[in-house]
């Protein structure tokens, strides 16, 4: 009877994405601050919409979610891990829009091709992520001692983060870029909104597709980040799931709205580095002390709005001062 609820709601995100791209943004063009944050809050709109709805489904328990062998998951819960999950992939997400301002502004992509890219990048982190997700659901059921690979990881990607440098960013390093290079020929110039186009009746792909395998490759990056932190929060994969799409589907309006203050949220990466810190030590203590999921959720509202606000106060001073 899962399945049923599994693909009711692949179909949902599917009628989404269609309907963004085949009908809201048919035409190619460039989308605007005021448009990008009317889409951010219409998706941020939408993931509340289904938290009521993951708040139904598992206090009804409909489809027999919920109820497991080791207890039941109660609307209640649900609706907490949901908003917790979601929150947790949307900040690491803020992140993500750093790095793809960067990778575009290296191979200079049109701003009326950016949302093209992106579009398809997140379709691909839809299908990547739901692979993740799977098979991390699989590992913990089946290896309970994979928590503690997943919690040290966490806790060593945040002192990573520390010392990472965004700007290093070498798309020829990117496997997926060296294989399309090894297998078609790259265009010098853009071609439109083509990703391949025919050059002396051979295919070739254009700077628009390289742009987008880097798009992609960055992306499988942070979900090897945000996942095992969702895992922290709830073991419940579809949970797990729903919530890290949600804040997904909403990660090109976010991007046009933010990308091009993005730089001013100086504080941003120490709120994701201490979040990281949270969940990996949550992970690691999971079977000795519960935090419960409430608890969770303030903490990690009270940190990423604590970063959010100092970064805003310092970016009013340094204008001050200039």
């Amino acid at each position: 009877m899962i399945t049923v609820l599994w693909a009711g709601f692949i179909v949902l995100v599917i009628f989404l994405l269609a309907l963004d791209l085949g009908v809201l943004n048919r035409k190619e063009h460039v989308i605007g601050i005021k448009e990008a944050f009317l889409w951010s809050a219409f998706w941020i709109f939408l993931s509340l919409l289904f938290s009521a709805a993951v708040y139904f489904i598992y206090e009804n328990h409909l489809f027999d979610i919920g109820l497991y062998a080791s207890g039941t998951i109660s609307g209640h819960q649900a609706l907490i891990q949901y908003l917790t999950g979601y929150i947790i992939e949307k900040s690491l997400s803020l992140d993500n829009i750093f790095v793809i301002a960067l990778i575009f502004g290296y191979f200079k992509v049109p701003a009326i091709y950016q949302h093209r890219v992106l579009f398809w990048g997140i379709v691909g982190a839809v299908v990547l992520r739901g692979v993740m997700i799977l098979a991390g659901a699989v590992l913990i059921n089946n290896f309970s001692w994979i928590v503690y690979v997943f919690g040290g990881f966490l806790i060593i990607t945040a002192l990573r983060m520390l010392k990472s440098n965004h700007e290093e960013i070498d798309p020829d390093k990117s496997v997926l870029v060296r294989l399309a290079r090894k297998l078609y020929p790259v265009t010098k110039d853009f071609h439109g909104k083509n990703f391949f186009v025919k050059v002396n009746n051979k295919k070739a792909a254009t700077p628009l597709f390289i742009a987008l395998l880097v798009v992609e490759s960055s992306d499988i990056l942070f979900a090897v980040d945000s996942i095992p932190a969702i895992f922290a929060i709830t073991r419940d994969p579809f949970i797990v799931f729903t919530s890290n799409i949600f804040a997904v589907l909403g990660l090109r309006a976010l991007y046009f709205a933010l990308a091009a203050m993005i730089t001013k949220f100086y504080y941003l990466k120490y709120s994701l580095v201490i979040i990281l810190l949270y969940v990996g030590v949550k992970m690691l203590l999971t079977y000795y002390y519960h935090i419960n999921s409430l608890i969770s959720l303030a903490i990690i509202i009270i940190v990423l709005s604590t970063g959010i606000i100092a970064s805003m106060i310092k970016s009013k001073n340094d204008s001050y001062i200039k």
